[in-house]
């Protein structure tokens, strides 16, 4: 992995989308043929031997077979001479028997994906052990809840937290259900009829996905792209929710708001120019990561439509974009990860910031409190007056509120108290988190 693309990528998945991984995929492919071909009677079983023998990534040239593939316009044409001539004469030519370049280069590309999936996985439920960890610590740490970035009602740190583990957990299933249905092994032949095969194609198939690990599709997909595009939404909704989470530190980060900050640690978050910087570098790159990774969803998308039997530019376009789509959102995922581990919560400035106010977001509690004597409609307007006033004298809404005589003919000075309080009007907060913290358990047992 280059220089620049260490900033937005994972050394881990970089390995699983490396030349050599790919290239092992479609030798493991080449091997598996020939075992399921000689299983099924198609081929000698010693022609499968040797074949199986010489499908070992070390014994060839990768960089070579890349440049070869540019002329070829494919890499499966110079492996396949490559392996032929590595297994020999006598045995050489059941070699990549009634294959077409497209099967390996697929069923590689979905030994890719398994192993990509399952780092994704790994990552996800490292961000959800953090989430519920905090959703637990800080299930009754009040906070401000926000709606277009302007504050709202109260809530508390727990639930934010429960959100995003919430909203992990459904990425973790998700990408557990392809796992479990869309990996799917290719192999068709030539125009997808396994004409080669005559009668014995069904259950070369078969017997080629039980080699490999994959599952058998109920036809031949060359064309057919809606397992890809499929794991292409799949893995850029995964992007999105890291950088929901990300974005959430970032505001949250903010020196106005100052209620979260990274964890620090040497040379982390500085600036070049100004001292007193800290920045949230991992939110920062998760960002970066999973907005990359998202344009890369729509260009799978939109070259879906393969012509005929094979396709002309959207097929080798996934080549390189698949790979990018789940190197970038494995970054975002490490860096969500980061945050999240060691993230710092300062309490004290999320009670300051719920005061800060004076009390003003408490406008809808102390509403409903008077809605049972003078309607909703007639509350709004007073508790709408009280609030104007209140801004305009610099005073809290408590303070107005005691001092109003319609409020206290409605209300005594202890359930006007009680409808300012934050605490009290939290709704079913604590079920939630508790529901959140439950599905993750779920989850983990499932898993495992």
């Amino acid at each position: 992995m280059d220089d620049v693309r260490a900033l937005f990528g994972s050394s881990e998945m970089a390995r699983v989308f490396s030349s050599e991984a790919h290239i092992a995929g479609m030798l493991a492919f080449e091997a598996g043929l020939a075992e399921a071909e000689a299983r099924a009677g198609v081929i000698p079983a010693e022609a499968a031997e040797a074949i199986a023998a010489a499908c070992k990534v070390e014994r060839f040239d990768v960089p070579a077979l890349y440049r070869d593939a540019v002329p070829s316009g494919t890499l499966a044409i110079p492996l396949v001479k490559a392996l032929t001539a590595a297994v020999g004469a006598e045995h050489g030519r059941y070699v990549h028997w009634g294959a077409t370049s497209q099967d390996p280069i697929d069923s590689a590309m979905m030994l890719q994906v398994r192993d990509g999936l399952g780092l994704l996985i790994d990552g996800l439920l490292g961000i959800a052990a953090a989430a519920a960890a905090l959703a637990e610590q800080h299930r009754g740490t009040p906070m401000i809840g926000r709606t277009l970035m302007q504050q709202a009602l109260p809530i508390t740190f727990g639930l934010k937290a429960a959100r995003w583990l919430a909203l992990v957990c459904r990425q973790v299933r998700r990408l557990d259900d392809l796992r479990s249905g869309a990996l799917v092994v290719q192999f068709g032949g030539a125009v997808g009829t396994l004409s080669a095969l005559g009668a014995r194609g069904d259950e070369v198939v078969e017997l080629l996905a039980e080699e490999l690990g994959l599952h058998v599709p109920d036809l031949p997909w060359h064309t057919e792209r809606d397992r890809v595009v499929e794991i292409a939404a799949a893995v850029g909704i995964v992007a999105g929710a890291m950088e929901k989470i990300a974005s959430d530190v970032l505001l949250l980060a903010q020196t106005e708001v100052g209620e979260v900050a990274e964890a620090s640690a040497p040379g982390k978050g500085g600036s070049s120019a100004m001292p007193h910087k800290r920045n949230p570098v991992d939110a920062t790159f998760a960002v970066a990561s999973a907005r990359l990774a998202l344009g890369n969803v729509p260009v799978i998308l939109n070259a879906m439509a393969h012509e005929h039997e094979r396709a002309a530019g959207g097929w080798q376009l996934e080549w390189s974009v698949l790979p990018d789509l789940f190197m970038h959102t494995a970054a975002a995922v490490e860096r969500v990860r980061s945050v999240l581990e060691g993230l710092n919560v300062d309490a004290d400035r999320m009670r300051a910031n719920l005061d800060l106010t004076g009390g003003l977001m408490m406008a809808e509690p102390l509403t409903m409190a008077l809605a049972g004597s003078l309607g909703r409609p007639e509350a709004f307007r007073l508790v709408e007056e009280l609030t104007r006033r209140a801004s305009d004298a610099g005073q809290s809404l408590s303070d107005a509120a005691h001092a109003d005589e319609r409020v206290s003919a409605v209300l005594t000075p202890d359930e006007i108290n009680r409808a300012l309080d934050p605490a009290n009007f939290l709704g079913s907060t604590d079920r939630f988190i508790a529901r959140a913290l439950m599905s993750y358990q779920d989850l983990r047992a499932d898993l495992s």
